[in-house]
């Protein structure tokens, strides 16, 4: 039997963190069913959104444009890099954003002189905190769309 204790540290678990931004995606994806009407949409009321990276190529290019469309696309596509795997997501990270094969070797080599526990627990705790407004931008999105169609008081 689970205690509430442990209830509560699984509410800050990797996993749980992962599950919640799967599951927040999907209720978007399902929601979404013309995700054409995103485009041109900001996805903040104040229409002030600021760019999370400067690539130009690729997903991430997306969020620099600020529609809902973008952040639709964006979102999806980190769901399905993390469903199906950072080797599949390396391919397609390598093709649109330019990251070669060095690139990744001098990345991981950069830690092997470190301390890999605080190392671990430095990515895990950004990993949680992406991962935390990822999830957000995705229920946001899904609230948005909703109120876009005239549908903003279902499923509240």
């Amino acid at each position: 039997m689970m205690q509430i204790s442990d209830s509560h540290n699984q509410k800050h678990s990797l996993f749980n963190a992962m599950n919640r931004f799967i599951s927040a995606v999907n209720n978007m994806d399902q929601t979404v069913m013309v995700p054409s009407l995103l485009r041109d949409v900001s996805l903040e009321e104040e229409k002030a959104v600021t760019p999370v990276r400067a690539s130009s190529n690729g997903p991430a290019a997306y969020f620099n444009d600020g529609d809902m469309y973008s952040y639709y696309v964006l979102l999806k596509s980190i769901r399905n890099d993390i469903e199906w795997g950072v080797l599949q997501a390396d391919e397609r990270r390598k093709d649109k954003v330019g990251i070669t094969t060095m690139d990744i070797s001098r990345i991981e080599s950069e830690g092997e002189g470190e301390d890999l526990e605080k190392l671990f627990h430095y990515h895990l705790n950004g990993l949680h905190t992406v991962l935390s407004k990822l999830t957000r931008k995705a229920n946001t999105l899904t609230n948005r769309y909703k109120q876009e169609i005239g549908i903003g008081g279902w499923g509240h």
